[in-house]
Order: C-alpha cells, then sequence, then structure tokens
C-alpha cells in the first residue's frame, strides 16, 4: 500500500474505528471507537472495553516471577501426553478447520505488516489501560452492577422498575469524565419484558438499583428472557426487521464450568419466529456459531432451513492481542483463536427466492480481526453489516 493509501486508511480508521486492508478480504475493527460513535456526551475508555487485556498486563510481571521459580518444579512434575485418536465427528471438524486456516493466516498476515495500526494498537496498551479516568472515559468503573440475567429469572421480575433522565444542557466534561445528571423528574418504567426507546438526538441515562446505564441516542432495546420474544413480532411485516443478529446461549463446556451465563438445548432454538421477525422486503440474518462439529451440523441441516434461511456464507472472527499475535494457537484443537458468524437471508412474508427484491451478495471467507472484550462479548457488527 502506498505511503498516501496508508495514511489515508488510518485517518479513516481513527474517524471510523474500521481498517480495510488492500485485499478487501479482511478488515481490523476497534470497537471502542465503533461504539463510541453511538455517543453523543458519553465515550467507552479502552480500559473498560478491554478489561482482560489490560488486567493481563498488569499481572504479566508477576506471572513471569511464578514461571522464574517454579520452573524447575514444573518440569519434574510434566507428563507425556498420551496420543488421541479423532473421532469421527473430530475428524470433520479437523477438515473444517483446514479449509479455512489459509484465508486466516492471510489476514493475520495482511495484518501484521500493517505497522501504522500496530503502532496505533501499541499506543492502545501504553494509554488506554491506565485511562479509567481521562476525560473520554464514561463514569462507570468496572463495576458492572447487578445481573439482568439472574434477576430477569426470578419471579420479582416484573416488579423491577427502571428511572429514565435526560441530560442537562450545561453538563460538562471534567477529568473524572461526564458527570450524570438527572434532569427534571425521572420517568419510571418496567424493567424487564418492555421495549425501552430513546427516540432523541442525545443520550439518556437510565438509574436501575443504584447502578447508572447509558442509553445511546436514537436505539431501543427489549430485555427478557426468549419466552417474551413473540412481543417483538410487527403487527405488519413492513415494521420488521432488515438486519436480525443473533449470538445464542449454546450448550458450552466453558460457559458451564465458568458459570459465565446459563446455556440452553440446541433444539429450543428451532422455535424462535425470524420469518415473522423479518421485513417485508426480507432481511439479512447473523448467527454466531462455536466451532463444535456438532453445532454446525445443527445448524446447517436444521435450524437455518427451519428458519427458512438461504444463501449462506461465513465470515470469521480472528482474536488478537495488542502486539498483533493471536490469542492462542491456531491450531489447538479444542481452543481456536477465531469464532465464526455465518450470514444468510429471510425472505419477508409472502416472498420466495424468485420473487424477492434483491440484496447485495456478500462474499465469503472474510475476517474480521479485533481484541476481545469481556468473556463471550463480541464486537459491534452494524457498521460493517449494514
Amino acid at each position: 500500500m502506498a505511503g498516501d493509501e496508508v495514511a489515508s486508511e488510518l485517518s479513516s480508521f481513527l474517524e471510523s474505528g474500521i481498517y480495510r486492508f488492500p485485499s478487501q478480504n479482511a478488515i481490523f475493527m476497534d470497537p471502542v471507537r465503533v461504539l463510541n460513535d453511538s455517543y453523543t456526551r458519553f465515550k467507552i475508555s479502552p480500559s473498560a472495553y478491554y478489561s482482560r487485556f489490560c488486567d493481563s498486563s498488569l499481572k504479566e510481571e508477576g506471572r513471569d516471577a511464578v514461571r522464574v521459580s517454579s520452573g524447575s518444579s514444573a518440569r519434574r512434575k510434566k507428563r507425556k501426553r498420551r496420543i488421541h485418536e479423532l473421532n469421527q465427528r473430530e475428524i470433520s471438524a479437523e477438515k473444517r478447520h483446514q479449509a479455512t486456516r489459509p484465508f486466516l493466516l492471510r489476514a493475520h498476515e495482511e495484518f501484521l505488516v500493517a505497522n501504522d495500526l500496530l503502532s496505533f494498537l501499541c499506543n492502545l496498551k501504553r494509554d488506554g489501560c491506565g485511562s479509567v479516568g481521562n476525560k473520554d472515559s464514561s463514569p462507570v468503573g468496572k463495576d458492572t452492577g447487578p445481573s439482568f440475567v439472574d434477576l430477569g429469572c426470578t419471579w420479582q421480575a416484573p416488579l423491577y422498575e427502571m428511572s429514565l433522565y435526560c441530560c442537562a444542557d450545561d453538563n460538562h466534561i471534567d477529568d473524572k469524565g461526564t458527570q450524570l445528571v438527572q434532569c427534571g423528574e425521572g420517568m419510571v418504567v418496567q424493567a424487564f419484558n418492555n421495549l425501552f426507546v430513546n427516540e432523541s438526538s442525545d443520550d439518556k441515562v437510565a438509574e436501575f438499583l443504584s447502578h447508572w446505564y447509558i442509553i445511546p441516542r436514537k436505539s431501543c432495546f427489549h430485555m427478557s428472557d426468549l419466552g417474551h420474544i413473540h412481543e417483538l413480532i410487527p403487527v405488519q411485516s413492513a415494521d420488521g426487521f432488515n438486519l436480525i443478529v443473533i449470538d445464542p446461549p449454546w450448550e458450552n463446556g466453558s460457559a458451564h464450568q465458568k458459570s459465565v451465563y446459563p446455556t440452553l438445548p440446541n433444539r429450543y432454538f428451532l422455535s424462535l419466529p425470524v420469518k415473522q421477525l423479518t421485513h417485508t422486503r426480507g432481511a439479512l440474518v447473523a448467527l454466531w456459531v462455536t466451532n463444535r462439529e456438532k453445532l454446525w451440523v445443527f445448524v446447517e441441516k436444521e435450524l437455518f432451513p427451519a428458519w427458512g434461511i438461504t444463501n449462506a456464507t461465513l465470515l470469521y472472527w480472528l482474536k488478537v492481542k495488542a502486539d498483533g499475535s493471536l490469542i492462542g494457537e491456531l491450531d489447538l484443537f479444542h481452543h481456536r483463536p477465531y469464532e465464526c458468524l455465518l450470514l444468510g437471508y429471510s425472505y419477508g412474508k409472502g416472498t420466495d427466492s424468485e420473487h424477492q427484491p434483491a440484496y447485495k451478495p456478500l462474499p465469503g471467507n472474510q475476517v474480521l480481526i479485533s481484541i476481545p472484550g469481556h468473556h463471550s462479548r463480541k464486537p459491534p457488527l452494524g457498521s460493517i453489516l449494514s
């Protein structure tokens, strides 16, 4: 890439949070910059979003000391690993990985030679992880507050309320971040099984159990379990959705062991009313899928046909550290450093693939590269899928 093109791409990245490589088959995303574009008065600090990365960098020296002092004993305890013969399902998973591997390697190689981008990431490590209280950060720290998943499952869920406030016009930013100011009387609304809408062109703040939350401009959300998803089905399909992103709580050994979130049996998702949620002119459906072969077979043979999804293609999310290296070995069988996003089209009510207005087909085997945030938190996709 020529010097002027490099400078132009970096300038575009600093504005949008998206860096496109010359091959057009891979992009790098800074989720913090992408998300901050949704806010008017508040900013997400890198230290809050990349807390795993920042915390690990602070503890790195201590871990190295432990390795030095205990290295000899660790060698004594090391045992020879038994060779594990792959079963048929694992063989299929390995074939799928080998087919994917060239696209991931090519994208990672492009990323490693983008020196301007890597320099930015080094600054992120130096500046971002130590700037919890800087001017651009929101006042919300690492305290995640109450668990909405746990509270939403209790019998008291319909009784919880949330207070909404607008931001004061004279609100200012100081070295502690943007202050949360209550503007007039807060509007009290039901917290669960209720559609929150912020139609204004400014951020709003919400108070729930003595914790503050920021609702971006021109946004809405519905907080409930999947048993209430039918409440989102529009009366008229012309009011439906043209982009549907689904990140199911698949049955997952890692999530179960760490008690990160409750999971559901795969067959539970067959009843999701994707077709009824689809806009008259159709929708792009994006489904996050783990690397388990059993799950892939279920999605391809049962789930997508049940939802009526066609023209499926793949996008890969490759996870890296701030130094450019992968978060894990690419060929490590049970802990791949990438996840898969399966894309397809849901045609509108009363239409089929022959009479449906054409969408621009997405090229397959695209690679999205980014530094991961909290466990299971996916990067924001709206800007690249829209």
